[in-house]
């Protein structure tokens, strides 16, 4: 399944779930970088000083090291957040602030990636600027259908819906405007027959 120390292939599934691709230097007049835990890898392996001459950086650490790299490229803008909700208006301004030709890179987990593409191209951004690549972590931003709650980093199958306590089953069926995959009850008709959770991708 892994191909390198933080990617991940994943199994085929139904078509709404989203594709990832790998990250490749692009022509354009700014290079927006957003990227969570092991996502900064992905830009450590397609930075050069051209690039970073123009590009703001924004990443999210999830405990692990990689921000004094990140800084070492001398990046034209650095920002280092303590969570996605932390750093979103930042995002934002920087989104609203740019200029025809802005390319946009995401790496990290799905999470990170789904709602800061969401943010990109509710500011107009083009899919076809919008570069992802998943690095590190394969848990999920679930909702529950029932109570509509979010429930973030998701690693087992079944979950707990950490809003209203029902046991979820996790399916690949994914809402693009959510950012998020969907969870179902899974002891609605046989209430307490709940079976032993697994790692999603086990």
């Amino acid at each position: 399944m892994r191909t390198g120390m933080s990617k991940f292939e994943f199994p085929p599934s139904i078509r709404s779930r989203p594709v990832y691709g790998t990250l490749e230097a692009r022509p354009g007049k700014g290079h927006l970088m957003i990227a969570d835990g092991e996502g900064a890898e992905a830009i450590l392996a397609i930075a050069t000083p051209e690039l970073m001459a123009h590009a703001h950086i924004i990443y999210i650490p999830r405990g692990s090291d990689f921000t004094e790299r990140l800084r070492a490229l001398t990046p034209a803008q650095f920002y280092e957040g303590p969570s996605y909700a932390a750093s979103v208006q930042r995002i934002r301004r920087v989104l609203q602030g740019a200029h025809m030709g802005l390319q946009v890179y995401l790496a990290g987990t799905e999470g990170l990636m789904g709602q800061a593409q969401n943010e990109a191209m509710q500011a107009g951004i083009p899919h076809t600027a919008i570069q992802t690549e998943h690095r590190g972590s394969v848990a999920r931003r679930m909702q529950c259908v029932h109570c509509k709650g979010i429930t973030e980093d998701v690693e087992t199958d079944p979950f707990v819906c950490s809003h209203c306590g029902l046991n979820l089953f996790v399916r690949d069926h994914y809402s693009r405007r959510l950012a998020a995959y969907q969870g179902v009850c899974i002891d609605a008709e046989d209430p307490g027959n709940i079976p032993e959770p697994k790692g999603i991708y086990e």
